[in-house]
């Protein structure tokens, strides 16, 4: 994602990670850029052309569940939660599923602190147990992916111009780094050998100085900035 300059370049870089991740499809959605620019202004997909000139055609964006999603929080949501009794989501999710979308879907919500909104989705077409394993090993890493892919969307697309970010201390890197190799709070601060306090705070002023909103959103802008290696 480093080497991505130019919008043309997004979609091979999807295709590559559906590949090392094992799923079907990726789409990636900026809902809204935070410039006061209209709704739904870019996306990137692996979706087949089929179901995206469908889904632009007949304005699915007003019935699709997925885009409920941004209005629940920043955790992931499973497809399996999102509510399909109303006639509409049932008929969007069965053509999706016919245009080769996947039974299966996770979405994660993504808010940066100028007013951006993206939503980045995985899909799949395995059995449900095998879905759940794929989900659980990938949970981690795809959140940060989600933001780095944000970080990468919107400077390849020109929505966001690079800007200086204040140097990060020893601790904040070194906290920043085992947060993304997969370590929680407490086994930073047993590494580190320092209090859990003392990570927690580490985070808090590592994601002020990067401007982001999460500490996964931190790690992404960290790595995308390469000041530590994911």
């Amino acid at each position: 994602m480093r080497a991505v300059k130019h919008r043309e370049d997004l979609c091979p870089v999807l295709d590559e990670l559906c590949i090392r991740y094992g799923v079907s499809h990726m789409t990636f959605l900026v809902v809204c850029s935070g410039d006061g620019s209209s709704l739904f202004p870019y996306y990137c997909t692996t979706y087949p052309e089929s179901w995206t000139a469908t889904y632009v055609d007949q304005r699915y964006f007003n019935i699709d569940p997925v885009i409920d999603v941004m209005r629940w929080g920043f955790l992931p949501v499973d497809w399996s939660s999102l509510d399909r009794h109303a006639a509409g989501a049932r008929r969007f999710f069965s053509e999706a599923r016919a245009h080769g979308v996947g039974a299966r879907g996770l979405t994660i919500p993504i808010r940066a602190p100028n007013g951006e909104r993206c939503l980045f989705s995985v899909t799949s077409k395995l059995p449900r147990g095998e879905w759940s394993s794929l989900r659980a090993s990938s949970l981690h890493e795809l959140q940060i992916l989600s933001h780095h892919l944000h970080e990468t969307v919107f400077h390849a697309i020109g929505f966001r111009k690079p800007n200086r970010t204040r140097k990060l201390s020893r601790r904040e890197t070194q906290c920043l780094q085992l947060l993304a190799r997969g370590r929680i709070s407490k086994q930073i601060a047993a590494d580190l050998g320092i209090s859990e306090n003392a990570v927690r705070l580490y985070l808090r002023s590592a994601r002020l100085k990067l401007g982001a909103v999460t500490s996964y959103h931190a790690v992404a802008r960290a790595s995308y900035r390469e000041l530590i290696s994911v």
